[in-house]
């Protein structure tokens, strides 16, 4: 394809882009508003299938295509970066040095880290229910982990969050969730219809229908995706070094 093909090409689909965003931009509610439509819906809609935060309400019930969207992007950020940081032809892995940290830093981690996991999970495992959810609290949960790193040693941590297993997770967290959307499809409605479970009792762990379920394989993935992350750019500034004379 020719330099200038290319750039009518762009020319083309920018202004068809620029089109679409006038028209949106045209059609939005009046600013200064004291009560906002989209608003009034998104809360009707989730008090009718038994979410109390309306945050999550919207990111896995009303607009979960969305969400596998988002949880993709960080699924594709994380394959690409572990491809990067993969171990070349001429570098070569060395025993990590241990790290300089104080002690007073060091009995801090370890008495934050398991409080900080614990918070992680609950934040993941109350998303439906309260501020969070599944990508707040995975990175939580994902960096509470790391906190073993100032706490002890590198060594320490390899063996806690052995790489491979983590990737493993990741990918069966981001399956899960497609999963659940094929169901909908299954049971003959929508796929990522939140219509497959009873929504439960208003207020308790099992309410929301769906949006409990798709909220845990976030919170999975983004965790298991953040320690992959880590990881490679760790083992760079720790154990791998480059040949001499390479």
């Amino acid at each position: 394809m020719s330099r200038r093909l290319r750039l009518w090409l762009l020319g083309v689909g920018g202004a068809g882009l620029a089109a679409l965003l006038v028209a949106a931009c045209l059609d939005v509610p009046a600013f200064g508003r004291r009560s906002h439509p989209y608003g009034e819906r998104a809360v009707r809609a989730s008090l009718a299938r038994h979410t109390a935060n309306v945050v999550s309400s919207v990111n896995f019930d009303q607009r979960a295509y969305d969400t596998l969207g988002e949880m993709s992007i960080l699924f594709a950020a994380v394959l690409g970066c572990v491809v990067l940081l993969r171990q070349a032809g001429d570098e070569h892995r060395a025993d990590p040095r241990p790290a300089e940290v104080a002690l007073p830093v060091r009995r801090y981690a370890l008495l934050v880290l398991p409080v900080a996991l614990v918070t992680g999970l609950y934040v993941i495992a109350h998303g439906q229910l309260s501020p969070g959810g599944g990508f707040q609290g995975g990175v939580v949960a994902a960096t509470a982990l790391h906190l073993l790193y100032l706490g002890a040693d590198y060594r320490a941590l390899e063996r806690v969050r052995p790489t491979g297993v983590f990737e493993v997770t990741d990918s069966l967290a981001a399956c899960s969730y497609l999963v659940l959307g094929l169901a909908g499809l299954l049971a003959g409605t929508a796929f990522l219809a939140n219509t497959l479970l009873p929504y439960g009792t208003f207020n308790t762990l099992s309410s929301g229908g769906l949006v409990p379920l798709l909220n845990a394989a976030i919170g999975m993935e983004v965790a298991s995706a953040v320690v992959v992350l880590l990881a490679g750019f760790l083992d760079q500034a720790v154990e791998i070094e480059r040949e001499k004379g390479s």
